[in-house]
């Protein structure tokens, strides 16, 4: 044999050798390929299987696909070797509630297990027990963060007003409906408020709303914004609102209120401010700060045609009065 008979010969052999991996290349492939399905159809069998044999108890919640709906019931695809049952009395606490118009084919429903078995197989269920329970964990999470709802009176009750919040009953006491008591609680029936959760008390379902902070914080933000516009050194008219052994609150005409300290009422010296004032007396007096959104008056700065010495008064609601320079000789010695 020639040389290059036995060169063709070991060429046409190695061909054949690159044809046999090439092939056994690709039959390892297809048959990983087919591995990798097989695996993922079981996978997806034993997790619709591990559901099939789930123990469903009273009290549990599950989630559904809708497959059929009449007038009276809604049928569930629970995944399960049963299938659930909703009656139109366990879906909505609306007694005009629509089945057929409000649940549809496709969509799923979370509901609560009332019955493991109605007698022939099913699964009972009650949306509307699973909406209350994730409502009232609604409610509590609202009274712990204090969340501000908007909500609308629908009823009036003795003592106060009724409100629904996710689905429920709350009750706003009249203390506690707007920043201050409500006296007529008949024209507040309609009205829209702003509430936070005072009481969640799913156990005894008592739920208990308050309009009184988000309203108090109203005003708050409704005062400063009034006191930001107010110049210093502006002079108005004002009526005395109470006196305190400390100073006067003047009532002004923008209806704000500021203090007169007793410093400020005459440029005599007076012993209390009653010896000068009287309540519902109208006087003229001069901004002279609006510091910490409080506003400090003087009668004496327009008595005497010109600004007062810088003597700057905060006052607190507990009734007591320091002014600037009290602050700054009160540990003097003389």
């Amino acid at each position: 044999m020639t040389d290059e008979m036995i060169y063709g010969a070991e060429m046409e052999e190695k061909a054949q050798k690159g044809a046999e991996e090439i092939l056994k290349d690709r039959e390892n492939v297809a048959e990983a390929i087919e591995e990798e399905q097989s695996r993922e159809t079981m996978d997806d069998y034993a997790a619709e299987l591990e559901a099939s044999f789930q123990k469903v108890r009273e009290g549990d919640i599950l989630t559904g696909t809708v497959i059929g709906v009449t007038d009276t019931e809604v049928l569930l695809d629970l995944k399960y070797y049963a299938e659930g049952i909703i009656e139109k009395e366990n879906m909505s606490n609306d007694p005009d509630f629509n089945m057929k118009e409000e649940i549809h084919v496709g969509e799923e429903i979370t509901a609560t297990v009332i019955k493991t078995d109605d007698g022939e197989g099913n699964i009972v269920l009650s949306r509307k027990e699973a909406n209350d329970k994730m409502a009232w964990d609604r409610l509590r999470t609202m009274l712990e963060e204090r969340t501000i709802v908007p909500v609308r009176i629908t009823e009036i009750v003795n003592g106060g007003a009724v409100a629904q919040i996710e689905g429920m009953r709350g009750f706003i006491p009249a203390s506690r409906l707007d920043a201050a008591y409500v006296e007529n609680l008949e024209e507040w029936n309609g009205r829209m408020v702003d509430v936070t959760v005072i009481t969640a008390d799913e156990e005894h379902n008592k739920l208990v709303l308050s309009g009184r902070e988000a309203a108090r914080e109203k005003l708050q933000e409704e005062k400063k914004k009034k006191i930001a516009k107010c110049e210093v050194g502006a002079i108005m008219e004002g009526t005395v609102d109470s006196i305190k052994p400390y100073g006067a609150f003047i009532s002004l005409e923008n209806g704000l209120s500021g203090l007169v300290h007793i410093s400020q009422i005459s440029s005599k010296r007076i012993s209390h401010p009653g010896a000068v004032l009287k309540e519902g007396q109208t006087v003229t007096v001069k901004i002279i700060s609006t510091a910490d959104n409080k506003i400090s008056l003087s009668m004496k700065a327009v008595e005497l045609g010109e600004a007062p010495d810088e003597e700057v008064f905060n006052y607190h609601e507990s009734g007591e009065a320091t002014t600037g320079l009290g602050e700054l000789f009160k540990n003097l010695k003389f």
